[in-house]
């Protein structure tokens, strides 16, 4: 029986305050309207939260920037004479009557469009719309898309770009009507173009521009670190009235909030929490605009980001699989095994769910952290390529749809994720130490270099890469021996030890999880473990006696400096704190 970290006292006190019908009356007043970015609806909801907090005691900030809003209008699709029900969705092109033939690819995988020519046609596929399955659509020079989803047609946003585009990324942005049609309407539309009544004809109505979007900031100050703090996020933005996503989950945050403030004496760090707009309309325009206004703050003073959504859903008994860094991975399995007796294993973050602060170097835990058991129906067929690490069945069948009502909410299993946020946040907030792993950092980003190795083969030696990895995470063993035996009193002693954890952060975390420059946002598509080393991918394809496979080894060579480079400077932090602590 594996054993988990006892609940204390003082955090028995505080989980026992947990309130069902407390976080049942704030679900009810936040998801009372449906909140499309940017609308007078989403502002009252967080009106409400603001007013909610500073009950309590909060400073509350309501900010207001421009984000790049997109919100789908009618959509139609007729086949031979018959119309079938649609959506169309956020970030995809407005189109008139496009008409042209429809292809069937099945699942839409890189063999189903080597085996069929999707020039100018429409290609149907099955799944959920996602930006990675619509740029592939695009690039083989589709002229729209249809994807076949479940029961129930899901909202999505279509476009990779992260937040407001740049010009460097504006040319990214989906040139495509995309449609989506019920399992159903899928087989009856499938029957016709098997029978060669295939052409198509797609309406689309999309409204893409900018739109004053707010942000909620609201905080309480630390004791002892206040200038410290931790990033309690989730969107208010909702796909229709968004009961699940993500009306509990902003409960949850307005009830730890509510309960934190009775114990603030308590607290070593600084709480914020921070409610985003432009999650769903705008592909994280919200928080990407709070990290860029924020850049600094974030990067010299953020501990941890933790992350909601989509809690406490009927039937999600999955605690195992959410999303973390190795490093936060502990935080997760500590509270969920103690308060529930399961194992969490975590799976590492897709481009996915607020998640635009890794850059500043912040460590990051969960988008939820509970889930639907795995299942063969379509719809959890259709989350596979989305949520978990494929033994977990996503938010549940109602999620971004119609469905997501009050109905589908489990009020014990409310309080119980209520309670796994409350326990991770008041422990990072009141220990001493700050409780991030940074071994297993170390260990997963030598894990990554590995398989990128194995992946170049003799095109590409990263050996220096895993010296020097390897080093550190010598170097971070010996930190960690030599922090077991640092004194609670010495505070001096604690407070070096935690500006070497954070500075060590900063070098981890983008290293592990940032492609491109740590000021901007990466795409909204799924990358490995040290993706600066990417290049490898396209290296390996490439004839060696060819001028494009100079290239490219050439563009691999300056981020293998810059990889080795920071594994460097990251063993110099540690070195550092090592010769202050003896």
């Amino acid at each position: 029986m594996t054993a988990f970290k006892e609940v204390t006292e003082k955090e028995n006190q505080l989980l026992e305050e947990v309130s069902k019908d407390q976080l049942m009356d704030f679900t009810r007043n936040i998801a009372k309207e449906v909140r499309l970015s940017g609308t007078e609806e989403e502002l009252r909801a967080f009106e409400y939260a603001k007013a909610q907090l500073e009950a309590v005691g909060f400073e509350t900030e309501l900010q207001f920037t421009n984000g790049y809003i997109s919100l789908p209008g009618k959509a139609a699709l007729k086949v031979d004479d018959v119309d079938f029900e649609c959506i169309t969705h956020a970030m995809a092109l407005s189109a008139e009557n496009l008409t042209a033939e429809i292809i069937d690819l099945g699942l839409g995988k890189d063999a189903d469009y080597s085996e069929n020519n999707v020039q100018g046609k429409i290609v149907l596929m099955d799944g959920i719309a996602t930006p990675g399955a619509v740029k592939k659509a695009t690039e083989q020079g589709a002229k729209g898309a249809i994807f076949i989803n479940a029961d129930y047609t899901h909202e999505m946003i279509v476009s990779p770009v992260w937040g407001t585009p740049v010009p460097d990324t504006v040319k990214l942005l989906p040139n495509i009507p995309v449609i989506s049609i019920t399992n159903a309407n899928g087989k009856r539309l499938r029957e016709k173009v098997g029978s060669g009544k295939n052409t198509g004809e797609m309406h689309t109505e999309i409204e893409t521009r900018f739109r004053p979007i707010p942000t909620l900031i609201a905080e309480i100050q630390g004791t002892v670190e206040p200038d410290k703090f931790v990033m309690f996020s989730g969107h208010i933005d909702s796909w229709h009235y968004g009961v699940m996503d993500n009306g509990t989950a902003n409960a949850i945050m307005l009830e730890v909030g509510r309960l934190l403030s009775k114990y603030k004496e308590q607290l070593h760090r600084s709480l914020r929490l921070a409610f985003w707009s432009g999650h769903s309309h705008g592909r994280y325009s919200g928080s990407a605009a709070y990290c860029d206004a924020h850049w600094e703050e974030l990067t010299e003073h953020c501990v941890l980001h933790v992350n909601v959504d989509s809690s406490g859903g009927k039937g999600a008994t999955v605690l195992t699989e959410s999303n973390c860094m190795k490093e936060t991975r502990d935080l997760a399995r500590e509270a969920i095994g103690a308060l529930t007796g399961d194992l969490f294993r975590g799976s590492r973050f897709g481009r996915s769910g607020d998640q635009s602060f890794w850059g500043t170097g912040t460590p990051s835990l969960f988008m939820g952290c509970s889930e639907q058991p795995p299942a063969t129906n379509p719809a959890a067929s259709a989350f596979s390529q989305l949520f978990g690490a494929g033994d977990s069945g996503g938010f549940g069948w109602w999620w971004h749809t119609t469905e997501d009502t009050l109905d589908k909410i489990d009020p014990d299993y409310l309080k119980r994720d209520c309670k796994v946020y409350l326990l991770i946040l008041y422990r990072t907030l009141t220990e001493a130490l700050i409780p991030i792993n940074q071994l297993a950092a170390v260990e997963d980003i030598i894990e990554g270099l590995q398989k990128w190795q194995e992946k170049a083969g003799e095109h590409f030696d990263l050996s220096l890469s895993l010296k020097r990895a390897d080093e550190l995470r010598k170097s971070v063993t010996t930190l960690q021996d030599e922090i077991t035996e640092i004194s609670v009193n010495d505070q001096e002693e604690i407070r070096r030890v935690n500006e070497a954890l954070m500075a060590l952060s900063r070098f981890l975390v983008p290293l592990n999880y940032v492609k491109n420059s740590v000021f901007n946002h990466d795409l909204a598509l799924n990358q490995q473990a040290v993706p600066k080393l990417s290049e490898i991918d396209r290296l390996i394809t490439l004839d060696k006696e060819s001028d494009a496979y100079q290239f490219s080894y050439t563009a691999l060579v300056r981020n293998f400096n810059e990889v080795n480079y920071t594994l460097k400077q990251a063993k110099r932090v540690v070195d550092s704190i090592l010769v202050q602590l003896k």
